[in-house]
């Protein structure tokens, strides 16, 4: 068995939606102790076969902007190297080196000056609103401004360079597809509509609207976004961008701060230990968390039979559950209350301490709760 030392996130899993920088992210979960179902939402165009970036590039190269926002350090980075391999390149470089060069983060700031450019300003919150601000501010009318798409929407920000005045080209550096094979995210609709999946990470806007336009391809949208409303499954979002789409969907989603992967694990770190049930069973600490349940500081994996099981104990603790309520709770068992007598014996088995769940003859079973522990009302025989 696992101590729980392993990490606050053992005995949770997370489904990671990322195609891009999706190892760092699976790494730091799986450090925390996290099991991970990885179901990549996209795939990226590449860029050397983007016609839309060359004309761009083109366009750009032929008329210098004024302006010039990067947004993404990858986006500019993989813009310089596509332009290389066109030929283009140190044209592209000369035109940037005439703009005034805005980044919207460090990152970005790292990524110019590896090309051998510098930046004329970046914001310290990393966010394209205050860029908006800055431009709007200083005046866009007649300017020409071109902003680095990084494939998730930009609500409003281009209506209102183009409102000031401003001549908006727009930089599409990579585009979003559906994932080649779309066994992985298939599996992942089906553990959020089960409930074996405890959180969903999102780290780009396109990764949510793939996952329900997929979800809608297969009949199970709405089972999916009740999943996600009801709190059931958590939706963790990087930052408010990628947060859009659930919301708009009336999903509530937790963000860090800092716009950042890192932050993103720690608040997970926070939150689903937070909703595990601890209750006092036998002599022993039992601590219910998402797949799996600690009994007295050791983490014991449990099948999903046996966790609908537990669950259905755990929200009417002390009270006499009956065969027929639990039978409705294991997922297709059908109507044979055997069913229920096997997947007790295995949650047993699973847990180490047999004496945890009590059967009641010819009513049911019961969690075994410390004297003075049980609810009001609770019918302990």
């Amino acid at each position: 068995m696992y101590d729980t030392h392993t990490g606050p996130l053992a005995g949770f899993t997370v489904g990671v939606t990322a195609a891009r920088r999706a190892d760092e992210l699976i790494a730091l979960l799986q450090r925390r102790g996290a099991t991970v179902l990885h179901a990549p939402a996209l795939r990226i165009v590449p860029l050397d076969d983007d016609t839309e970036l060359l004309a761009a590039t083109r366009k750009l190269i032929d008329f210098a902007p004024d302006v010039v926002v990067a947004t993404t350090a990858i986006g500019f980075r993989g813009w310089i190297e596509a332009a290389d391999g066109w030929g283009i390149g140190e044209e592209l470089i000369a035109r940037l080196r005439e703009s005034e060069l805005l980044a919207r983060g460090p990152k970005v700031k790292g990524a110019i000056r590896a090309a051998g450019l510098v930046e004329a300003w970046s914001p310290r919150s990393e966010s394209l609103a205050e860029v908006l601000d800055r431009l709007l501010t200083a005046g866009v009318a007649g300017r020409r401004i071109a902003l680095q798409l990084h494939g998730e929407p930009l609500p409003g920000f281009i209506e209102a360079l183009r409102d000031g005045g401003a001549e908006v080209i727009g930089v599409p550096v990579y585009r979003w597809m559906a994932p080649a094979d779309l066994g992985p995210l298939d599996r992942l609709l089906d553990a959020v509509v089960s409930g074996s999946v405890d959180a969903v990470s999102f780290t780009s806007a396109p990764a949510v609207a793939s996952l329900l336009a997929r979800a809608g391809e297969r009949g199970v949208r709405e089972p999916v976004l009740a999943a996600l409303r009801d709190g059931g499954v958590l939706s963790a979002c990087v930052g408010p961008v990628t947060a859009l789409p659930l919301q708009a969907e009336g999903v509530a989603t937790l963000q860090p701060e800092r716009f950042r992967l890192g932050p993103l694990v720690q608040l997970l770190c926070t939150e689903l230990p937070g909703r595990a049930r601890v209750l006092p069973v036998a002599g022993h600490r039992v601590e219910i968390r998402g797949q799996a349940v600690v009994v007295d500081a050791e983490l014991r994996p449990v099948p999903p039979a046996g966790m609908a099981l537990l669950r259905a104990l755990s929200r009417r603790p002390g009270w006499v559950v009956a065969r027929a309520e639990l039978l409705r709770a294991l997922p297709g068992a059908g109507r044979d209350e055997h069913a229920v007598e096997t997947a007790m014996a295995r949650l047993r088995v699973a847990l180490g301490a047999p004496n945890l769940i009590q059967t009641v003859v010819k009513r049911g079973y019961r969690l075994s709760l410390d004297a003075g522990e049980c609810a009001p009302g609770a019918r302990v025989g």
